[in-house]
């Protein structure tokens, strides 16, 4: 069984950004990094109703990647589900698999930028698989700082230099690992501003 990845053609997401997220996903090969078994890149004639214009036949873009089939859903998931989400082993399993995944990223000089529960799939044995690279960013030569105009990630992991300043380093995954490490040693997908206030004084003291 495969799974397959269709991309919504009213996302915001150029060919470059595809074509990176595919690059990037083809050379990771570790356990705890979702495997991309092949993509499909094209374009079809589709009839739309345009505004002012009536029907129109415009070419709308075909993305879909092909990943590993991973059943056990994914973080968000397993925090909400209240049957087994208390198990310390299989917590601390989570845990130390997000940790060895994005490890493995950084080694290769990729920074994720969207780690969240939902972006960590789990496979077999409760495995924790990072995926959906499409805002990630690869560090040239011995760059390890760069800086961008537009904020990306999801609000509540996005780390707090990369909002004042749009600065990108390899702390803005270790910041959005925090959220998700104290999250499933709770056990609960909320998290209230004191601890929120914990992790923010914590990292900023580094």
């Amino acid at each position: 069984m495969v799974a397959v990845k269709k991309l919504s053609a009213q996302m915001d997401f150029s060919d470059t950004v595809f074509l990176d997220e595919v690059t990037n996903l083809m050379r990771l090969k570790h356990e705890n990094i979702v495997r991309l078994l092949g993509y499909c890149a094209d374009s079809q004639g589709e009839v739309m109703q345009v505004e002012r214009l009536g029907y129109q036949i415009a070419e709308e873009p075909q993305r879909l990647l092909c990943f590993e089939y991973v059943p056990n859903g994914n973080v968000q998931h397993y925090l909400k589900e209240k049957s087994y989400g208390f198990e310390w082993v299989i917590r601390y399993q989570i845990i130390k698999g997000i940790c060895q995944g994005v490890g493995y990223l950084h080694r290769e000089r990729i920074n994720h930028l969207d780690l969240k529960p939902e972006n960590v799939l789990l496979g077999a044995h409760m495995v924790p698989k990072i995926t959906d690279f499409g805002l990630s960013r690869c560090f040239a030569g011995s760059n390890s700082t760069m800086f961008t105009k537009n904020i990306i990630g999801t609000l509540g992991y996005i780390a707090p230099e990369l909002i004042d300043r749009g600065q990108i380093s390899s702390k803005s995954d270790i910041y959005s690992l925090g959220i998700i490490m104290i999250k499933l040693l709770l056990g609960s997908d909320e998290i209230d501003r004191d601890n929120v206030s914990r992790i923010l004084n914590f990292y900023l003291s580094m």
